[in-house]
């Protein structure tokens, strides 16, 4: 957890070096990084101040407070085509919640049960993502009435 959101990323290296980007808390900081690639594009927001900026902290996330930080991990571990589910599940469960249809603490359960219904297999190619990110969006949206607001 960075309360600041100052740090946009960072990327570690093999030598033990850590590289980050940082910016003022304004995610069109970060959107114009990726769609400029490799140019650099105007975003709009002023340079960060970085000595009235001061500090820059870090918090272990809590586990029960962020549970679909553990089945990211999850699904980074199993691999595959198991990233592509999560994503797809966690886009129908946010919409799901934005649209008042389940509760916010509904999404990590819709997600879970969808990662557990999932045929994981290799991401062997583009296809087979795309099969598993429809197939998790087709069980998502089913697994949606089955929970109450």
């Amino acid at each position: 957890i960075h309360p600041q959101s100052v740090v946009h990323s960072m990327v570690a290296y093999t030598d033990g070096s850590v590289l980050a980007q940082l910016g003022n808390p304004d995610m069109r900081i970060p959107i114009a990084h990726c769609l400029g690639r490799p140019r650099r594009l105007a975003s709009g927001v002023k340079p960060l101040d970085i000595i009235q900026t001061a500090r820059l902290d870090f918090e272990a996330p809590e586990p029960r407070r962020f549970p679909c930080l553990g089945l990211a991990y999850r699904a980074l571990a199993a691999g595959g085509v198991a990233p592509a589910v999560l994503n797809a599940a966690n886009e129908i469960a946010v919409d799901a919640f934005l649209h008042g249809k389940i509760r916010f603490t509904h999404i990590p359960e819709l997600i879970d049960h969808v990662l557990q219904q999932a045929d994981i297999h290799p991401a062997q190619s583009l296809q087979a993502v795309c099969q598993a990110d429809a197939a998790a969006r087709r069980a998502a949206t089913d697994a949606l009435g089955g929970f109450k607001i």
